[in-house]
């Protein structure tokens, strides 16, 4: 599991200029299943996504497609981690240690 962080380069002005590309791929990767969820951070200076992939490489290769990275509007901080413990609704995303 990854916790993405964005931290705006930009203006909000910028951001906001690319926000609907920035959604619309938000949305696929949600379709995807990579994506279990997203948001502002606030105060408004970036976001945090929680997603799945079977590897840091391929967030990686997600994020850099991100349409805020596009306009360089953004910076990624990915943080892997092992979830030993969650909701019931993320069962299937649980690790044991080890």
């Amino acid at each position: 599991m990854f916790v993405l962080e964005l931290t705006y380069t930009a203006p909000i002005e910028d951001v906001d200029a690319v926000l609907e590309a920035h959604v619309a791929w938000l949305d696929e990767q949600y379709d995807k299943g990579l994506f279990l969820a997203s948001g502002r951070k606030n105060p408004r200076d970036g976001g945090v996504i929680l997603a799945v992939a079977e590897s840091r490489a391929r967030i990686e290769e997600i994020a850099a497609t991100d349409p805020f990275v596009g306009a360089g509007v953004c910076a990624y901080r990915i943080t892997e981690f092992v979830a030993t413990k969650t909701a019931p609704e993320l069962d299937r995303y649980r690790e044991p240690l080890g």
